[in-house]
């Protein structure tokens, strides 16, 4: 494990692993190296890219120099910061692959940081929302506004893994868990997936604004509005591909994933 600091002073810890052009993994929520889909899709990449696998701030072993949940915007413009960072330790240019909330984070740390040192994106299944399911995501961000400044983290980690969801049957054999309290140090985290998502429409002038080849993947048997995001990203952007992963759901396997991602980043 290496570290890099931040513009603000935040440490951020990674690895950097492969052969080839440089990638930048960037997790979803409550995820990070050790805990998510990440490292075994490095694994998967190592061969023929050189892969950034890395800890976003304020989870696993990096800090968070700014720990405010209220900080919306300005966490999204940090955490880009924290991309151009590891850019740069990374040799100065490199693709990114988001998951989930981590696509939206990785779309606009593209459309901010410019072709020279983002050549190419890739995102799978970022959860951007048809209209009708706006109001449930307006709904969620003031909710999780306010448990976060009431300091309620369970609350918080609750009200997220219902909105994905996790049954109460699953969360109440969660907080039996040995893992919950590593669960709830991560929870000022949420706020930071949810203000990179936005208004959680499909951000067309964010899109137009990046001026790279852009890749939206969605598993075959991943329910249709996640589908839709994807292929959203993909119509929205200048230069965009819709590709679907067989046989897979939000919770991609690497052998599956792949593929898609070597053939569209080793160009």
């Amino acid at each position: 494990m290496s570290t890099v600091t931040s513009s603000d002073g935040t440490s951020l810890a990674y690895e950097l692993d492969g052969s080839g052009p440089a990638a930048i993994l960037v997790d979803g929520a409550l995820c990070f190296r050790d805990a998510g889909p990440m490292r075994p899709i490095a694994a998967a990449l190592r061969d023929r890219l050189t892969v950034v696998l890395y800890d976003r701030r304020g989870r696993g072993e990096s800090t968070d120099a700014l720990a405010d949940p209220a900080a919306g915007a300005v966490a999204v413009a940090r955490e880009i910061d924290d991309l151009a960072a590891l850019i740069d330790a990374a040799g100065g240019s490199a693709s990114l692959f988001g998951m989930s909330s981590g696509g939206a984070l990785a779309l606009a740390a593209a459309a901010a940081l410019g072709a020279d040192r983002v050549p190419r994106v890739a995102v799978y299944e970022p959860p951007y929302l048809p209209d009708p399911m706006l109001p449930s995501a307006q709904a969620y961000t003031q909710q999780l506004q306010a448990a976060l400044a009431a300091g309620d983290r369970e609350g918080a980690v609750a009200l997220f893994l219902r909105r994905v969801g996790v049954p109460e049957a699953g969360i109440e054999g969660m907080r039996r868990s040995p893992g919950w309290d590593a669960t709830l140090a991560l929870a000022p985290t949420l706020a930071y997936d949810d203000a990179a998502m936005g208004d959680s429409r499909v951000p067309d002038d964010l899109l137009q604004a990046i001026p790279v080849p852009v890749l939206g993947l969605a598993g075959e048997q991943t329910p249709d509005f996640l589908r839709l995001g994807a292929e959203g990203v993909a119509s929205g952007a200048q230069d965009g591909t819709y590709e679907i992963v067989a046989g897979q759901t939000h919770d991609v396997s690497a052998d599956a994933v792949a593929p898609h991602l070597l053939r569209f980043l080793t160009v």
